[in-house]
């Protein structure tokens, strides 16, 4: 299965977005860049919310990232995973992001492959606050192949 049909088998739905006020994605040479993508679920890590609720927010801003490159380019296929930049709100105490931003790897990993084109280099930092209380924001740089 391509990359877009196992999004699509994996009940991610793809929606059409207006434009807004920043581009969610941009495109440079042969590279898209993704603005960073927030989950609903509000809090901090450590304070109240549990590492599964944060994987969950993980992996639903890599669907909302998924729908704005599918946007941009009409497919999620030819793409490699570059980068990931995993912001996740914590308590001073909490050490625990990179757990949580598996939550967005793990499903970059099923789509595009673990040791393939899913395979990526990222980082998963701890915040103070991040806009409007939310609880994790990733950004994404993705390959356009061929």
């Amino acid at each position: 299965m391509s990359p877009q049909q196992k999004a699509e088998a994996l009940g991610i739905t793809f929606t059409k977005q207006d434009q807004g006020y920043l581009a969610m994605v941009v495109r440079t040479g042969n590279l898209l860049i993704t603005s960073g993508h927030v989950s609903d679920l509000k809090g901090k890590l450590g304070e109240g919310l549990t590492v599964d609720q944060g994987k969950a927010a993980a992996r639903e801003c890599a669907e909302k990232i998924l729908n704005s490159v599918w946007n941009f380019r009409g497919t999620l296929d030819g793409l490699r995973v570059l980068k990931l930049l995993g912001c996740v709100s914590s308590s001073p105490d909490f050490t625990e992001q990179h757990l949580v931003v598996n939550g967005c790897s793990d499903l970059l990993h099923e789509i595009f492959g673990k040791d393939g084109d899913g395979y990526h280099a990222r980082s998963a930092l701890g915040f103070a606050q991040l806009p409007t209380g939310v609880a994790v924001e990733v950004e994404a740089i993705f390959e356009i192949k061929g």
